[in-house]
């Protein structure tokens, strides 16, 4: 069954082009084509970025942002509370109406008491700024890395240039170590993301980043094997151009240097939308759908990269709105708003509504109270009726 299975996934039909077997992809010991097998190196490889960035975060990320100023909020802890706990660890955060009358009752507690303890405890869940700074830091680090990696080891190649060149030969294209060592520092990357991401800080487009992931895997895997990877190269290193502006603007956001944090966002704006929504559907996708074409037919391998670079590229699409969006408030507004990806925190102002409507709520009360005696209690006054009437709103002496 399993012969069986293997034979089918690695017919030469799924992977190569029409007329091309893999007895024409045998390597010499001048000439090595890529391998399935090598992609299990990005595995391990992950695992030891993983360490090197708990590493880089506790030694180099953390200390730099106490030096710089980033001080984490004092969040008011939520008092133990065996029953709500329970509750809350069953994955019910954000408890209903319903649900929280009756765990009112059960703790013996004001309905409003139960609200403040959850908010209190969501808000003990959510990462610190030094956890965000800590994490912009390293990935920050890692993507100017990695674009200046790509950028050097492109900068002399044909297809860098010329993307005709992409399917020059194809697919016979010797695999160069540069080549492989830099697909292998992407794939290791991207492992690693997916390894903290239950410990990285979590966004509103937490679902998106898990597609983003997941296809970016699939499509550095699988351009490995089927050697797409010249256009595979492209993709990445213009994937990293806009990314090197994204981090460091956040972490100056951390820093509250408002000015220089709004100058890169207007930076990293540009670059994001001139890369990703014009050079990126040039240079790759018109490039891997027709230039291709002039070199081999259609087959199985050819529609589905395409569909993968179609995935990343609706993704695009789906986060340059959110940017034009926050351009857009900036414009009008002068000040860039927050990150609309961020999960925000239920803090004080929260608590503080609620103290102003149970004052306004007392108030109400305590005035229609002592309006309906016919006084007005105000450091002792006498009653309404011997010294005031009500005009317009405003009391009158006789």
């Amino acid at each position: 069954m399993a012969r069986s299975l293997y034979e089918w996934l690695w017919q030469h039909e799924f992977w190569l082009p029409p007329g091309i077997t893999w007895e024409d992809m045998q390597e010499s010991e001048d000439t090595h084509y890529p391998q399935p097998r090598d992609l299990l190196l990005g595995i391990p490889f992950a695992l030891i970025l993983v360490v090197i960035r708990c590493a880089f975060e506790r030694a180099i990320a953390l200390p730099l942002s106490t030096k710089l100023g980033v001080r984490d909020k004092q969040r008011p802890k939520a008092q133990p509370n065996p029953v709500l706990e329970t509750f809350y660890s069953t994955g019910h955060k954000n408890p209903g109406d319903g649900e929280l009358l009756s765990l009112a009752k059960q703790c013996d507690l004001p309905v409003r008491k139960v609200e403040k303890w959850f908010r209190r405890r969501r808000n003990m869940d959510r990462p610190s700024l030094s956890k965000k700074f800590s994490e912009a830091c390293w990935r920050f680090t890692f993507y100017i890395i990695s674009f200046c990696t790509g950028l050097a080891v492109l900068y002399d190649k044909p297809w860098f240039w010329d993307h005709r060149e992409c399917w020059t030969g194809y697919p016979q294209q010797p695999l160069q170590p540069s080549l492989f060592w830099y697909y292998m520092l992407e794939l290791s990357f991207y492992w690693s993301l997916v390894f903290t991401l239950p410990f990285d800080v979590k966004r509103k487009d937490f679902k998106e980043q898990i597609v983003h992931h997941a296809a970016t895997i699939f499509l550095i895997s699988f351009s490995y094997c089927a050697n797409y990877i010249r256009i595979g190269t492209l993709v990445m290193v213009i994937h990293d151009a806009s990314d090197c502006f994204l981090e460091p603007t956040k972490i100056f956001n951390y820093m509250k240097w408002k000015k220089t944090c709004d100058s890169l966002f207007m930076i990293f704006s540009a670059v994001f939308l001139i890369s990703r929504l014009v050079i990126y559907p040039y240079t790759v996708l018109y490039n891997t759908y027709y230039y291709s074409m002039e070199i081999f037919q259609p087959f199985f391998g050819y529609y589905f990269v395409n569909v993968l670079l179609i995935i990343l590229q609706l993704l695009h699409v789906f986060w340059s709105c959110l940017i034009i969006h926050m351009v857009y408030k900036f414009i009008l507004q002068g000040t860039m708003e927050k990150d609309m990806r961020s999960d925000t925190e239920e803090s004080d102002k929260d608590e503080e509504r609620d103290k102003i409507r149970e004052k306004e709520k007392n108030g109400i009360t305590y005035f229609s109270n002592v309006t309906s005696n016919g006084y007005i209690q105000r450091n002792g006054s006498e009653p309404l009726d011997k010294r005031a009437h009500l005009a317009n709103g405003h009391a009158k002496e006789r």
